[in-house]
Order: structure tokens, then C-alpha cells, then sequence
């Protein structure tokens, strides 16, 4: 039995375990239901529950239709968002009931003692708190039921200027597009999905980047949104790099196999048939006129627990004489851990991977998530020195089908030479 089949199993006992723990509490609300109201409401708790956890077996480890899988994945999601929710309450109430039964025992209470009042599964559990907690749970349901209908395919155009001291004249005002984290085994939405690449081309960038994360685990996810995604171009190319995601890690297991080396090679042909450059360890440059400046594409390289499979000192090779160097890597941990002390002359680096956790608050001049607490570059642009990193937080979506507040992405970049007027002093 292999690591993840058994990992699935422990996580079902711990979530049916919760399950009959919320379901004791709130079959005591009313206890003078009838027996046929008792048994139907068993019935369609228990088989609401045992139908989700099949649902998310067979979206595992059967080829089973896509829009079938999301539905699965999706209604498991907001189950378990809404129980987690409701469990303080009865945390809570069940602390409450300790006490009132401590006190019975240690004779401080008025009550007469009885063997009822020594039983503390006797004493009745607060209607107020059971109630209160439905209305509490209710409250991420909404919000993230909202998400998923308003914000999943809620594309929207970020505007920023970049200011880069070392930007060729020929280069002076060009504009260039990002997008990240496209994971299209999450999309159920064609139609969207290509509403959002018309937007961009709309945009009529120069240049466009994409900083990894095409499929969540397998090449095949991306067969029915490969021409959609193949109508990316610009005139000085469609650059691309891979994340994390795109090497089959989570799908196959970090040992290597023929079936993880063969996913990859078609997850890289992808990328050629889109006529994206993907960028290996590697660099290209482009040129306008007599000036030129050097893209360089790193595989990922993220810090802490993610997989390190890019190298610098091979991608960085032959741009010694380029004047300005922009990094494609998908983590931004990567510019922190190794850009900063290590690349002094990578001007400005791209990144993704931390999808503003699909979630959080962003105004004009304050932006907040969960994500915050651990990435210290999460979203937008970050400056150090003179070296800059831009965080995308994505086209797309992973777990959580949809977004609440942290809007999918797409940044358009236009390029300034000399030094942002806002950084002067």
C-alpha cells in the first residue's frame, strides 16, 4: 500500500470522526424528533458523507470525466471549510459541559445527586452555541461559494510601470506581460479560460512571460485548453519557465520513474507546440535595433521543503555582456535565498507560485492574506538595492475553485529606463 493511499485513509477517519462528533451535537438539538425523523436525517447525513468521500476516491485514482471531478473536489472543499467553522462552537460547549459536570462531582452543586447528574453526557448541550455556530459556519460558505462564482474567472488587468536603471533606449517604454500559475487541471470553464487570453491579447503586449505552473500534476490536463492557450503572442516572444507543479512530483512521487520522465517530456512539448520558449537552465536574447537584453528562464528552484531542480550558474552563462538580465522563476523564495547574495546582476525577477493563497484583502495602499505569513514576497512588486522581484498571484486556481479578494491576474508591465521618481528622495 503506498504512502499517499495510506495518507488518504488516515485523513477519512480523522474527517469521519469529526463528522460523527458535529452530527451527535446537532442530532441533540431536537430531541423530540420522531424516530422516522431521526432515521431520515441519519440517512441523509451519512449518505451525503459517505457519497463525498467515494466522490473524492474515484477523482483520485479514476480517469473519471473532468466537470464530474471539480464538482467532487468542490463540494468537498465547502463541507470541510463549513465543519471546521462549527467545531469551536462545540469545543466550547463542550468545555461548558465539563465544568457543570466537574462541579456535580466535586458536591458544590445545589442539583441532588443522582446518577443522572454524575452522567455528563446528561447534561443538555446550549442550544444558543450549537445555533450560533450554524450562523458562524454559514459565513465561509458564503463567502467562499461567492468566490467560486464571481472570482475564479474574474480576470483582471494589473497595470505597473518598472523602472530599470540598466534598460537599453531601444527598450525604453516597450510593454511586457505576465501571467502564472495557469493549473488547468482546476479549469471547468472553457469559455472563461478564453475570455481571459482575448484580454490579454488585447492588451497587445511586446513581450510575455510565463512564470510556471501550466498543469497541477499531469501533461493531459492541458488537451483541452492548449489552443486556447497557443493564441499567446507577442512580437518579441512568449517566454516560459516550469513550476513546481509541472513535474509530476505530487502525481508520481519524487523518485523518478518512465512514466514521471515521459509526463514531463509532454509537459515540455506543450509548451513548443503553444510556441512558448521554455526556458531550462537556460537564456535567450532579444534584440531591438543594435541593443539587446537577456532573458533568463530558471526550472524551479524553490527554499524550504520544494524541489530545487533549477541551477543559476547554467542559466546565467554567455549574459555577462547583456546591460540589463530579467530572471523567469516561478517561487519568489528563489530571489531572497539565492538571487540576493548570490546574482547581484539580475535586474528584475518574476515570479509566481503563492497565488495570494486565493485569498485576502488588496487596496490601493494595503494588501493582506494568510499567504503573508509564509512568503515575505507574496504579491506585487518588492525592491532591494537595485534589484526587483514582481509576485503574480495567477491565472488560475489550485484546491480552492474559485478566489475571494486575491483576483486571477494578469500584469502588464511597461518599461521605464532610470529609477522610479517615487524611490527618490
Amino acid at each position: 500500500m503506498t504512502n499517499r493511499i495510506i495518507g488518504l485513509i488516515i485523513i477519512s477517519i480523522i474527517l469521519l470522526m469529526m463528522d460523527l462528533y458535529i452530527y451527535k451535537a446537532i442530532k441533540s438539538l431536537n430531541p423530540k424528533r420522531t424516530e422516522k425523523q431521526k432515521t431520515l436525517f441519519a440517512s441523509l447525513w451519512w449518505g451525503y458523507t459517505l457519497l463525498l468521500v467515494l466522490g473524492v476516491f474515484a477523482g483520485i485514482f479514476f480517469n473519471i470525466r473532468l466537470a464530474f471531478r471539480s464538482v467532487i473536489l468542490v463540494a468537498f472543499f465547502l463541507t470541510v471549510v463549513t465543519k471546521f467553522a462549527y467545531l469551536p462552537f462545540l469545543f466550547t460547549d463542550d468545555i461548558r459541559r465539563f465544568f457543570i459536570w466537574l462541579k456535580r462531582k466535586s458536591g458544590f452543586s445545589k442539583e441532588p445527586k443522582t446518577l443522572a447528574t454524575e452522567d455528563s453526557s446528561n447534561i443538555p448541550r446550549s442550544e444558543f452555541l450549537l445555533k450560533a455556530g450554524m450562523i458562524v459556519a454559514a459565513v465561509p460558505l458564503a463567502s467562499l461559494t461567492y468566490g467560486m462564482a464571481s472570482g475564479a474567472y474574474d480576470y483582471r488587468i494589473k497595470r505597473q510601470a518598472l523602472y530599470l536603471p540598466n534598460l537599453p533606449k531601444s527598450f525604453d517604454g516597450i510593454t511586457l506581460a505576465q501571467i502564472s500559475d495557469v493549473h488547468s487541471g482546476s479549469f471547468y470553464d472553457r469559455k472563461a479560460v478564453l475570455g481571459g487570453v482575448e484580454l490579454l491579447q488585447s492588451q497587445k503586449p511586446d513581450l510575455i512571460f510565463f512564470t510556471g505552473d501550466l498543469v497541477n500534476n499531469i501533461a493531459s490536463e492541458m488537451r483541452d485548453y492548449q489552443d486556447i492557450f497557443s493564441k499567446l503572442n507577442a512580437p518579441l516572444g512568449v517566454f516560459s519557465v516550469l513550476g513546481n507543479h509541472d513535474y509530476g512530483d505530487y502525481h508520481f512521487g519524487k523518485e523518478p520513474s518512465a512514466a514521471k520522465a515521459k509526463n514531463l517530456a509532454d509537459v515540455k512539448a506543450t509548451h513548443k507546440n503553444m510556441g512558448w520558449d521554455l526556458l531550462l537552465n537556460e537564456n535567450r536574447k532579444i534584440k531591438i535595433g543594435s541593443e539587446e537584453i537577456a532573458i533568463i528562464g530558471i526550472e524551479n528552484w524553490g527554499a524550504g521543503r520544494f524541489a530545487k531542480y533549477g541551477n543559476m550558474a547554467e542559466a546565467v552563462k554567455g549574459t555577462d555582456q547583456s546591460p540589463l538580465k530579467l530572471l523567469l522563476s516561478h517561487d519568489p523564495s528563489h530571489w531572497r535565498a539565492q538571487v540576493l547574495p548570490e546574482y547581484p546582476q539580475i535586474d528584475a525577477m518574476f515570479s509566481g507560485h503563492t497565488h495570494g493563497m486565493q485569498f485576502g484583502v488588496v487596496a490601493e495602499k494595503f494588501q493582506w492574506s494568510p499567504v503573508q505569513y509564509i512568503y515575505s514576497e507574496w504579491a506585487g512588486l518588492y525592491q532591494e538595492q537595485n534589484q526587483q522581484l514582481y509576485v503574480n498571484v495567477g491565472y488560475g486556481f489550485l484546491g480552492y475553485p474559485g478566489r475571494v479578494g486575491i483576483l486571477p491576474e494578469i500584469t502588464i508591465f511597461e518599461l521605464r529606463s532610470g529609477t522610479n521618481p517615487a524611490n527618490v528622495t
